[in-house]
């Protein structure tokens, strides 16, 4: 059976909850799903995957969280090339710009995003937004 980690950061929950319904995707797909923080583990432990799904919401100005995410991947960029990412996070304001950054960023580091876009959900993920994680996480099986 393979794995797929689930990477994520929240503040208020609602991108963890994005997380597992990502992960509850993964395993209906027959995969078997880790789910972690970006600060348990290093842009290393992704070394050997294939397929990643990493969730971090919108901070500040429409950015990834500054303290944890960013340096994370900021190392993660220059090893991703190659690899299937599936990206998603919440939002309280502004339009969604830090997740079409990220996933051209991830792009241009060589990373396929499936469906060339991120999922976002404006706050709690409503049953929409959940069936879009559930379908992520089967895209990345």
């Amino acid at each position: 059976m393979s794995k797929v980690k689930v990477v994520y950061w929240s503040g208020s929950g609602n991108t963890e909850a994005m997380a597992n319904a990502v992960a509850d995707g993964i395993r209906q797909g027959g995969a078997e799903a880790e789910v972690v923080t970006f600060d348990s583990i290093s842009p290393s432990d992704l070394s050997s995957d294939t397929s990643i799904a990493l969730g971090c919401p919108a901070m500040g100005a429409e950015v990834l969280e500054e303290s944890v995410v960013e340096p994370f991947i900021e190392t993660f960029e220059n090893q991703c090339a190659g690899k299937k990412l599936g990206l998603f996070g919440s939002y309280g304001w502004g339009d969604g710009q830090w997740m079409r950054d990220w996933v051209d960023r991830m792009k241009a580091a060589g990373a396929t995003v499936v469906g060339n876009e991120g999922v976002i959900a404006n706050s709690a993920p409503d049953d929409e937004a959940v069936d879009a994680c559930k379908n992520l996480g089967l895209a990345l099986v």
